[in-house]
């Protein structure tokens, strides 16, 4: 089996991580020997074992204490130098005897980036990596970003008519989109750290911006949420974001500097990824502030017509294009989802 191979295998790990592990970031790993799988594991959760330790400790588990000496690890993210909260996972692979690590990509944090190889090496541990590293980076887009730059990984998530158009004509259903599609907003939901909206949303359709599926929910808080608003005392205090048990997680912010309280959930919160559901003046905000990553739009066959359009505001000087599109069909809806090209 290639390299290739088993670092995919890391990867699935590492996906199962997605949502869960802000402020850090979701890291997969297995250990393999004479091409056999032995052991895998995922980081859970900030403050529990990284991922390395996890698949370690399954190895032992099932196999003995040493039954990891001479095998390959294969690790999502190079594996961390210091300590935090959790020993550095470099020592971890040198004490259980590991004869190689590889991993897709360098960890950006510069308290790590690079350093592993060194360490490594230097105990007789053979070091690839590089492998499946394009793979790796899209998962751990949110964690680079945040480190880099100080703000989340940001999604625009909308559910539009054809037309455009965010809501029914008057009298018909609240919904535009089959409950195959809202299915899908509840697992996109499950992957991020905060939801912001605005406090027209709140004020007009009383959200409750929760996972309601405790499947989803297994391992992970509800997110936080967000509500931008200039006239907080005019919010309904019975909307759901006030009342229901998750309630502490509902911040409100004004809309003077939407950067800022980005930067501000990052430093915070630990947020990694937020995603925005509200409406089309809020949105256009975002985008025109460029401050959105990720595109999520779920498309509804339909034709509503009338004056509330998904995306509003003063409109972009020039037209932004969406890049590593994927479309999927929920229902008789269609999604269509990538990444803004800069």
């Amino acid at each position: 089996m290639s390299d290739e191979h088993f670092m995919r295998l890391a990867l699935e790990e590492a996906r199962k991580g997605i949502g869960k592990t802000a402020p850090n970031p979701p890291v997969g790993a297995v250990v393999v020997k004479d091409g056999v799988l032995l052991g895998a594991g995922w980081h859970r959760a900030a403050g529990m074992p990284h991922a390395e330790r996890e698949a370690l400790a399954a190895v032992i588990e099932k196999h003995g204490p040493d039954s990891a000496r001479g095998a390959t690890m294969y690790v999502t993210l190079e594996p961390c130098s210091t300590r935090g909260r959790t020993p550095p996972c470099t020592q971890g692979l040198i004490d259980a005897g590991l004869a190689r690590v590889v991993y897709a990509c360098v960890d950006r944090n510069p308290d790590h980036a690079g350093r592993a190889d060194g360490i490594l090496m230097t105990a007789g541990i053979e070091v690839t990596s590089g492998v499946c590293r394009d793979e790796a980076e899209k998962i751990l887009r949110p964690f680079f970003k945040a480190r880099e730059t100080g703000l989340p990984w940001v999604i625009w998530k909308t559910a539009m008519s054809l037309d455009g158009r965010l809501t029914r004509p008057p009298g018909e259903s609240q919904w535009l989109t089959s409950e195959q599609a809202r299915a899908d907003v509840q697992r996109l939901r499950a992957s991020v750290d905060a939801i912001l909206t605005s406090g027209a949303t709140v004020r007009r359709d009383k959200p409750a911006l929760t996972i309601r599926e405790p499947d989803l929910l297994d391992g992970r808080q509800q997110p936080w949420r967000v509500v931008f608003s200039d006239h907080p005392e005019s919010l309904p205090r019975d909307a759901p974001l006030f009342t229901d048990e998750w309630h502490a997680r509902t911040l409100i912010r004004t809309r003077h500097d939407p950067a800022a309280t980005l930067r501000a959930l990052v430093r915070e919160q630990g947020v990694l990824t937020a995603m925005t559901e509200a409406g089309g003046i809020f949105s256009a905000a975002l985008i025109e502030a460029g401050l959105v990553d990720e595109v999520v739009i779920y498309y509804a066959p339909l034709l509503c017509g009338g004056p509330v359009p998904a995306l509003a505001g003063a409109g972009l000087p020039h037209a932004l294009e969406l890049k590593e599109t994927e479309f999927a069909r929920f229902g008789n809806d269609i999604r269509c989802r990538g990444i803004i090209a800069r």
